[in-house]
């Protein structure tokens, strides 16, 4: 049987109508098909559940089935799940002890928490004994380590950075409050629990995004659900994508730290945003490439974020809870009024997770272990009917040349 002839090059004509379709960032541009997750411009859907839905009636390992296993879960299909969640939770001694030598380099910034998490990752695909298979099945139980595994590497990593004993995992809980558990020694209140439950439910999926993109353009190579992941992870560290809760809270505490807390609620804020503004200085945590009209889930967290603020005391900035989102709320109705920019998911994520104690390093890692359920869904789907993601591009550099002449 002869080969298959391969596929033409693109012509000039093929090259001219892709040059008319460019679009600078692939602003607006269709990058493939998914039953995954859709954004449109008032809702957001997981599998067909809205997320103002998922947020107020769902438990994140519920979203988490819904998202790798495909439908919403029955009873004794959670059950099963969670069983198998939990089972995964430790992490092997290697792993447990690169996060321990990894200590001093996070302390003196010369390695940051998502730099640390993505090659522990890397460590765990050389040890897991379906690595190299991309079947469905295979993917499958991949993801459920990393979903179980994930939050103990971030718990862990923290000790590390504080110099205590790892904290080991807890059956009795769940996903969410586990993952506090182990970062901090302290088990958190019920309000605490479900307020960072519902954060990982809003983090967990949002279509084509610059990380998940990226998991499906490796995937689509038919490298293994590991690189991938850590490809990923690479993606969402970046300021413009998941590092903009971390840059927004330090965005807020320069903020404070430069009016007082009598300076909240006066002009002084304007002050210090106007000059923000002349700078052209990017305010992270505001705005964002699809939602034009505000992000669906920053009115959710804000909410719950100032309700537990509410009942909090002081927090690590020398603040009381409650003045955090004093300060927040100005801040955003400054960016409404002066520059028609709603805030999106990162800027009340900032807020809710500082006043909880949760340091800012983590808040990324953090996010990963919600998206972790979003990325190996999409990396699942684009193993089950793939196709090389290929795209052209225009070229600027000089016309051609000869070397010798």
């Amino acid at each position: 049987m002869s080969a298959a002839a391969p596929a033409a090059k693109p012509t000039s004509a093929a090259k001219s109508d892709a040059a008319a379709a460019f679009a600078r960032g692939l602003e607006g541009v269709i990058g493939g098909q998914t039953s995954v997750c859709s954004i449109e411009q008032d809702k957001l859907i997981y599998r067909g559940y809205e997320i103002h839905d998922l947020a107020a009636h769902a438990t994140f390992e519920q979203v988490a089935f819904l998202l790798l296993e495909g439908h919403k879960p029955s009873a004794d299909e959670l059950a099963r799940f969670k069983k198998e969640i939990v089972a995964e939770r430790a992490i092997p001694a290697s792993v447990a002890k690169f996060l321990t030598d990894a200590a001093p380099q996070l302390k003196a910034g010369t390695a940051v928490p998502m730099d640390v998490l993505r090659t522990a990752v890397g460590l765990l695909g050389h040890q897991d004994p379906d690595c190299q298979d991309n079947s469905a099945a295979a993917n499958l139980r991949k993801s459920k380590r990393l979903l179980a595994r994930i939050p103990t590497i971030i718990g862990h990593m923290q000790n590390a950075i504080d110099g205590r004993a790892f904290v080991q995992p807890d059956a009795a809980l769940d996903h969410a409050a586990n993952l506090l558990y182990m970062m901090t020694g302290r088990r958190p209140t019920t309000e605490e629990a479900r307020v960072i439950d519902v954060s990982l439910i809003l983090y967990a999926e949002h279509e084509f995004n610059a990380s998940t993109f990226t998991c499906r353009v490796i995937a689509g190579t038919l490298s293994d659900l590991h690189g991938a992941v850590c490809g990923g992870i690479a993606a969402l560290k970046g300021p413009l994508h998941g590092g903009a809760n971390e840059m927004a809270m330090e965005m807020l505490k320069e903020i404070f730290a430069s009016v007082g807390e009598a300076g909240i609620g006066t002009p002084k804020v304007d002050a210090w945003m106007e000059q923000a503004f002349a700078s052209k200085r990017k305010l992270m945590g505001f705005g964002h490439r699809v939602y034009k009209n505000g992000d669906h889930r920053a009115g959710i967290l804000h909410t719950l974020g100032r309700n537990l603020a509410s009942r909090l005391g002081g927090t690590p900035g020398g603040l009381a809870a409650t003045r955090w989102f004093d300060l927040g709320e100005q801040v955003q109705k400054i960016m409404l009024t002066k520059k028609n920019i709603h805030p999106n998911v990162d800027f009340p994520c900032g807020m809710t997770y500082f006043v909880m104690g949760i340091p800012v390093p983590q808040y990324t890692p953090i996010f990963v272990a919600a998206r972790i359920t979003g990325w190996c869904a999409h990396i699942m789907e684009q193993h089950a009917d793939n196709r090389l993601i290929r795209p052209l591009s225009i070229y600027t550099g000089p016309a051609e040349r000869r070397w010798n002449g």
